[in-house]
């Protein structure tokens, strides 16, 4: 391991209870917005996608919490970062406050906060959490991926290391274990080519059972072992993807480009992602 590296997993280590608190307490602002949704209003951003208080409140709060740690953050509903700007970083924070809007606003309870730190351009720690369902999945690359249940959300959040890794779960979980195989598709973004992926693999596994959802979250079950496959065919960007795939990809799983079956690069000056399939450890 070179010293540069050991360097930036000690830094790690240092900050990895401040990305927790940080998703912790970003979750207890979206929280408060999501139990009262008659009370807030909806915009649309340049791209067509939309944009509530909940994603302003909650970069706002990620942006603080993190500000201490005096890396840069580049985040969705951040100003907007030249690349001339951010392409020399050697570390940075890659933040999406509220993955899953949509859903948010649809009410069905499957949305996220992830939050990645990027060194050399590569995911090497990850944040998903889920505050709906109070659960927190987290990796470390080269350290394997866990989850934590019952972390409800909380503006005072002050979790410490050992408070963080005295109860995770180690991932993929036994008890995600099943027969049939299983095709997550995005809730709100299907295609037709989504059909044909999922139609080539009932080639292979009849019986495929396809489940629906929303965010980030899908990448959290195929780490857990609850679901097998995951094709995306519309475009996302790299704070959509970079914490969820660590924690897959520390569980045992990949995630490929489509057609050409790359690794997703990261802080391209384009920050859209191109297609790609998802596969948990037990995809075969």
């Amino acid at each position: 391991m070179t010293t540069d590296t050991q360097i930036k997993q000690h830094i790690l280590g240092h900050v990895l209870p401040q990305c927790f608190n940080a998703a912790v307490k970003a979750g207890a602002e979206i929280m408060k917005v999501y139990n009262n949704r008659k009370g807030y209003d909806i915009e649309v951003k340049r791209d067509n996608t939309p944009l509530t208080i909940a994603d302003r409140l909650a970069h706002n709060k990620i942006k603080e919490v993190l500000g201490e740690t005096r890396i840069p953050i580049l985040s969705e509903e951040g100003r907007e970062m030249l690349y001339d700007e951010r392409k020399n970083w050697d570390m940075f924070w890659l933040v999406d406050p509220l993955d899953g809007t949509i859903e948010f606003i649809k009410g069905n309870n499957e949305f996220t906060v992830n939050i990645a730190l990027m060194a050399d351009n590569e995911c090497v720690g990850a944040i998903v959490y889920v505050p709906y369902l109070g659960k927190m999945y987290f990796a470390e690359r080269g350290c394997g991926a866990m989850v934590l249940e019952n972390i409800v959300p909380d503006e005072n959040a002050n979790y410490t290391n050992q408070d963080i890794r005295s109860k995770a779960l180690i991932l993929p979980l036994e008890s995600a274990a099943h027969d049939k195989f299983r095709i997550a598709v995005s809730r709100s973004h299907q295609t037709a080519e989504t059909a044909d992926f999922v139609e080539q693999m009932r080639k292979i596994h009849s019986e495929a059972e396809i489940i629906e959802q929303g965010s980030s979250y899908k990448f959290c079950l195929l780490a857990e072992g609850t679901i097998d496959y995951y094709p995306r065919t519309t475009h996302t960007y790299e704070w959509d993807t970079a914490a969820g795939e660590l924690i897959l990809s520390e569980a045992g799983g990949k995630t490929t480009s489509y057609p050409d079956g790359k690794p997703l690069a990261y802080n391209k000056e384009d920050l859209k992602n191109p297609w790609f399939e998802a596969q948990g450890a037990r995809c075969k």
